[in-house]
């Protein structure tokens, strides 16, 4: 008798993305001739850069050759694209990595989710508060998150990100084994400047907290002031794990390529109190359960970093981010509040009249055929509140707006 994995029973039965799918299938249903602008999913429309292209096909070619064929690679990464990360993503800002510390994958997600693979299952968690579900997900999963209550898991330490605190999170109310951060931020689209940064990096530092990184978004920061690692941070070595993404970077999200920084200082424990290095059992958890991002696609995330590839992945979030002042200035005009667009590629809505986020969502679907995710989604500090996307196609956003506008006005 094979027994399961009860912690999964858990979850709520259906996972955010897929009850937006359910209802906006139901209403393609009903309204069969109306036209869906979808601004929900954080899904890219733009194509690969042309380098990137020119990359993976050159890398097709030599998988023809026996001379040049590639069968398994290093579980860790190919050291051409290990070296050009740490060049041009974090020697470029004065951080300094071995090419041990760095681990290539098929996304953010992935390695967000398997990290705690290497962590104990009564570790206590931390999250800001609204939050990407994975991060809670994947520790209900592992039996770390406790029962849910009221919307609230038990293990688990909500630190509300609101607009009365200028979606800037407090220090947490009680001491935490692991911290998510997430910055820019999804869902809220809002960034922490190197201050407020270094007050999570000092008391993770105290504390012997151990924080997860998430900076799959560190590419949309205009701002020059905003820092875009954690190891901008004076100690983040110690205390911190970084995750990176392609998918929103270069138009990775079918292709899946990210990679993960674990520092040689950072350190768990044993119940004894005896350091390990995380490096180490992460290193050897991906040696046993993952068999590395292919050689083609890693080809493909070389070339973003050619002079080439810099300027047109450039041209490429310029492009979303042209699309996100014109839905920040659309939705503003409409006399509704807004966050986020400035340094993200997210549009945090607060619902108009004492709305749901639910039937915000519904009624923005049923009545102006838009798409967005209801904030409740990414937690209780959520309700209230939509998140909508920049990565449209631009003349859908145009149209947008303009639909919003005839409905508000």
């Amino acid at each position: 008798m094979a027994l399961i994995n009860e912690h999964f029973l858990k979850l709520p039965n259906n996972y955010l993305f897929s009850d937006i799918a359910k209802k906006v299938n139901s209403f393609k249903v009903t309204h069969p001739k109306e036209r869906i602008i979808r601004l929900g999913i954080g899904d890219v429309t733009q194509p690969l850069p042309p380098a990137v292209i020119t990359a993976m096909h050159k890398a097709v070619d030599e998988m023809t050759s026996k001379e040049t064929f590639h069968g398994y690679g290093p579980e860790q990464g190919y050291s051409f694209l290990i070296d050009a990360i740490i060049k041009n993503d974090y020697a470029s800002r004065g951080i300094m990595l071995e090419q041990s510390e760095v681990f290539v994958s098929d996304g953010a997600k992935s390695d967000t989710g398997n990290i705690g693979d290497i962590l104990r299952h009564d570790n206590s968690i931390g999250v800001t508060d609204p939050v990407y579900p994975v991060y809670i997900d994947s520790n209900v999963m592992s039996g770390r998150a406790g029962v849910l209550e009221s919307g609230k898991w038990s293990n688990v330490v909500y630190i509300p990100c609101v607009a009365e605190n200028g979606f800037i999170p407090d220090l947490p109310s009680r001491r935490v084994d692991i911290l998510y951060l997430c910055y820019p931020n999804n869902p809220t689209g809002t960034t922490l400047s190197k201050e407020e940064l270094k007050k999570w990096v000092n008391y993770a530092l105290a504390n012997d907290v151990l924080i997860m990184y998430d900076a799959a978004y560190e590419a949309y920061i205009q701002n020059p002031e905003t820092p875009h690692s954690i190891y901008e941070i004076k100690g983040a070595k110690k205390v911190a794990i970084e995750f990176r993404s392609f998918s929103k970077t270069a138009g990775f999200t079918g292709v899946r390529c990210g990679y993960t920084v674990v520092p040689k200082e950072l350190n768990g424990f044993t119940l004894e109190g005896k350091r390990v290095p995380l490096n180490k059992l992460w290193n050897r958890r991906q040696c046993t359960k993952f068999n590395g991002a292919s050689y083609i696609t890693q080809r493909g995330a070389e070339a973003i970093y050619s002079p080439e590839g810099k300027e047109q992945v450039k041209e490429t979030i310029n492009y979303y981010m042209s699309n996100a002042q014109i839905m920040k200035e659309g939705i503003q005009k409409c006399g509704l509040e807004v966050y986020g667009g400035d340094d993200a590629p997210y549009l945090w809505i607060k619902a108009p009249k004492g709305l749901t986020s639910w039937k915000f969502f519904e009624k923005l679907l049923y009545e102006v055929y838009i798409v967005g995710t209801p904030g409740v989604g990414f937690g209780p500090s959520g309700e209230g509140y939509l998140r909508l996307t920049a990565f449209g196609d631009r003349d859908d956003t145009l149209e947008a707006m303009a639909r919003l506008k005839k409905w508000m006005l």
